[in-house]
């Protein structure tokens, strides 16, 4: 098949995005496919060129990632470098290689993959591609929104508001919440913007960090305890996995850094406790109407009690983020799983 790879984009994620699509790029090319790595912002050349063969010198044209930085990316810089300076987040020829695809594979993070705008592009266009459509990402983006979602069906969520930077409640007593809390971007990813709230000064520290990225925020109930996470793939979930940070919580560092933090799959639980953990899973993503695949992250606290934080749904595919050691443990190898995807995408199209 004519692949095109989409990733970058001018997310907080960017970079992350490019170590995906370079993992689920190179793993179609062994598997026989024509696959073109692209930055949708940035686009391939500066101007429109006769594109007929360009899947023939896919290794030429594909965008070269140079890993991920210890930083967030600076999303003012990558905007100043694009050659055309044109203010569509497509970037030159991206629709038109996307249209020449057999598939688009979204290897996308955040606000530009995963808020539905892309999918709602590309449903206009013909395009198909993989992943959720728009409107289900777009509900899964918004945290506040899918918290309600969650709470709407009985899987369980910490307690928490939404909040707008233009009428803000500085005074944390006034908020209803009790420390300590979480106060974190309403729609960001990587646990960008995040801060864990123990005084009411580190609560307005915390809000004025997060309102940097958006103009909305949630605050929750801090729930301590064990992290996990749980894919889904076609309604069904996948062995849960644990995730134990080596130093504080599962923040941008700690995700992407090396040995930042351990992972185990399947998951050290009762068995009844996981099965609950995938159950909620699953209604999780029949509650925010995501198909093909996703992920879900929880939480458990000393009594083991379970929650679930929010949903993913384009979960990070590097070979060895959470969702490929999930589908590891079922026998199902990073390559296998990338065509996977793929094809129950092809299928959800076809009977559109």
């Amino acid at each position: 098949m004519k692949i095109v790879v989409l990733a970058g984009g001018l997310s907080t994620e960017r970079d992350v995005s490019f170590v995906t699509g370079d993992g689920v790029a190179d793993a179609l090319r062994k598997r026989g496919h024509k696959v073109i790595l692209l930055d949708v912002f940035m686009g391939y050349s500066d101007k429109e060129e006769e594109l007929e063969g360009i899947f023939e010198r896919s290794l030429e044209v594909s965008v070269k990632p140079k890993g991920i930085s210890a930083e967030v990316p600076d999303l003012d810089a990558v905007r100043k470098s694009r050659k055309d300076q044109g203010s569509s987040l497509f970037g030159p020829n991206v629709i038109a290689l996307c249209q020449m695809a057999d598939i688009v594979f979204l290897a996308l993070h955040g606000e530009n993959g995963e808020d539905g705008r892309i999918q709602a592009a590309f449903d206009l266009l013909g395009v198909q591609y993989t992943g959720t459509g728009y409107l289900g990402s777009a509900l899964a983006m918004d945290k506040g929104l899918s918290k309600r979602f969650f709470l709407a069906n009985g899987i369980p969520t910490p307690a928490g508001i939404t909040m707008h930077k233009a009428d803000c409640q500085w005074d944390f007593h006034k908020t209803g919440l009790s420390l300590p809390c979480v106060v974190k971007p309403c729609c960001g990813g990587s646990s960008v913007g995040i801060s864990i709230v123990r005084t009411e000064e580190e609560y307005r520290t915390a809000l004025e960090g997060a309102f940097c990225w958006e103009e909305e925020v949630v605050l929750e109930d801090y729930i301590e305890g064990r992290e996990f996470s749980v894919g889904v793939m076609e309604g069904k979930a996948l062995p849960v996995i644990e995730i134990a940070p080596v130093d504080g919580f599962y923040d941008y560092k700690n995700k992407y850094a090396k040995d930042g933090a351990v992972e185990t799959c399947p998951a050290d639980l009762p068995e009844q406790t996981a099965a609950q953990m995938q159950r909620y899973a699953e209604q999780a993503a029949q509650a925010l109407g995501l198909d093909t695949y996703s992920r879900m992250d929880f939480l458990m606290d000393k009594e083991g009690s379970l929650y679930c934080l929010e949903a993913n749904t384009l979960p990070g595919m590097t070979p060895t983020s959470l969702l490929p050691q999930e589908a590891q443990a079922v026998g199902m190898d990073y390559g296998q799983l990338c065509e996977e995807i793929i094809r129950i995408s092809l299928e959800k199209h076809q009977k559109l």
